[in-house]
């Protein structure tokens, strides 16, 4: 990239754009949803607006990483913003789900390039030891748009329709690809080798039949047949796309990195990390609803100190990656992730409202600094041309991380939940389901709430039993990944 060109202010800003319009984007739709669901009689397709987007993204996430090494990481970036553009244009005039359902694919297609291309053009741009701040200040547009989107979201449902979900983001899109345009150079001359379309092709399959046994174990009546098919053709299409990256004279994914033991690591921890992340933003909230009792209008603030000490973790981690070895610096941030989970998995029933934002705090510290270390080790822990890749595996296994925990840990809480009800005379799955909604859970009678509360912390407490194992895994991996070697 040809830095004397680039307007490195400009592009810095198109890339915080580009991230705010995205989180708040995803977040009016998730205010949105029940509205758009109601007006167009879809609510059995309701949770595949999400997951085909999801699916989607996973799906071709390595084939954009491969791209901004081969054609550069402007071309990506536009292509990634047209096709978004047009599906969020196409999503906009949906007039039933499916087509909705099949609109929210293309623009997964869109979305798969953006975090890739931009983490990407960070690391052209900036040095290693700045990286993290940059990527920090990146994290504060998200949880500034993450906390101003669900008002944004009510005034377009009540002022205008729930389709401007969808239109009221395009201008801003069109003007982050002007900038990108204008600002951002990067030398002619690329690798223009074929592209392993073979690769891309075997990986994508494997990667979406192994997301679709993460949506089919999410589902309350779990089909194992069905899972059990997709685990078999995502190994036997995995096991097709590394012969043929064997042979491939320009690998999606080369081969080479899964003998990079240290990258292999910090991946490894990224893909554990971010699946105990689901524990914190989704099921803290739960706890502090249904378990003690908080309003919502209030409970939606525990999460709150998570996002302000995760923003200054990654600053922090600017100063530790000059100071310590990669591996010294996951044995802290993973400690501190650590104290944060023992503190939830072994903290009373009826704690208050104010540790959580304490316990919060302390788990947002600790992300900050692993998830921020283990992106930029990713990018630093490569050669220069395969920066791309790099950057798109991690995000990748960041994603398939998230997606699986989320599925195990919602089988885990229906467990807890049914073994309670068991246990407790009176209470049943439709008295707690009416206890975690806010607007049900003031018509439930006194005499029942105890019972109830404890049922539902039962199955909580065994998620977070869980999320002790996983980050204790994420230890272990650090230390032994390490061991015999110089970073340790």
């Amino acid at each position: 990239m040809t830095q004397s060109k680039t307007n490195l202010i400009v592009v810095t800003i198109a890339i915080y754009l580009a991230t705010f319009v995205s989180s708040v984007e995803g977040t009016i739709l998730s205010t949105a949803l029940p509205t758009i669901v109601g007006d167009l009689h879809g609510v059995s397709l309701m949770s595949w607006v999400f997951s085909i987007y999801l699916l989607v993204t996973a799906m071709v996430t390595p084939i954009y990483g491969k791209l901004t090494d081969l054609i550069g990481r402007k071309p990506v970036v536009q292509i990634g913003l047209a096709i978004f553009t047009f599906g969020s244009l196409m999503s906009g005039l949906s007039n039933s789900m499916y087509a909705l359902v099949f609109w929210r694919a293309i623009q997964g297609l869109g979305a798969g390039a953006l975090p890739t291309a931009t983490v990407t053009i960070i690391a052209d741009l900036y040095p290693y030891e700045k990286r993290p701040q940059i990527l920090g200040i990146n994290n504060l547009v998200w949880g500034i748009a993450t906390l101003t989107a669900p008002l944004i979201g009510g005034i377009i449902v009540n002022t205008l329709n729930w389709h401007w979900v969808f239109f009221i983001h395009i201008p801003f899109r069109l003007l982050v690809m002007l900038l990108f345009q204008l600002f951002l150079h990067e030398p002619k001359q690329y690798n223009r080798t074929n592209i392993d379309y073979g690769g891309s092709f075997w990986l994508m399959i494997s990667v979406l039949f192994l997301m679709l046994s993460f949506q089919f174990l999410s589902y309350k009546n779990i089909n194992w047949i069905s899972i059990f098919v997709f685990w078999i053709i995502s190994v036997f299409t995995l096991w097709r796309f590394i012969r043929h990256e064997k042979s491939a004279a320009e690998p999606v994914v080369p081969l080479m990195l899964f003998k990079n033991k240290p990258f292999m690591v910090q991946n490894a921890v990224a893909a554990l990390i971010n699946g105990y992340l689901m524990a914190i933003t989704v099921y803290i909230p739960i706890w502090v609803q249904g378990v003690i009792g908080v309003p919502v209008s209030i409970a939606g603030f525990v999460v709150t100190p998570h996002s302000i000490f995760w923003i200054i973790g990654s600053f922090v981690t600017s100063y530790l990656i000059i100071k310590w070895t990669p591996y010294r610096i996951l044995r802290f941030s993973l400690s501190i992730v650590l104290f944060a989970g023992i503190l939830l998995a072994f903290i009373p029933m009826m704690t208050h409202f104010g540790w959580f934002l304490v316990i919060t705090a302390i788990s947002g510290f600790g992300f900050g600094i692993t998830i921020v270390s283990t992106t930029v080790e990713s990018q630093h822990l490569v050669s220069k041309r395969d920066v791309g890749v790099a950057t798109s595996f991690n995000t990748l296994a960041r994603t398939l991380g998230q997606t699986l925990m989320v599925s195990i840990f919602g089988i885990v809480l229906n467990v807890g939940i049914q073994n309670g009800i068991s246990s407790h005379q009176g209470a049943n799955l439709s008295l707690v389901n009416t206890l975690i909604n806010p607007k049900t859970a003031v018509k439930l009678p006194a005499r029942v709430l105890p019972s109830l509360r404890q049922v539902l912390y039962g199955g909580l407490h065994w998620i977070y039993l869980l999320g002790l194992v996983v980050i204790l895994l994420a230890i272990i991996i650090n230390k032994f990944g390490y061991k015999n070697s110089t970073e340790s």
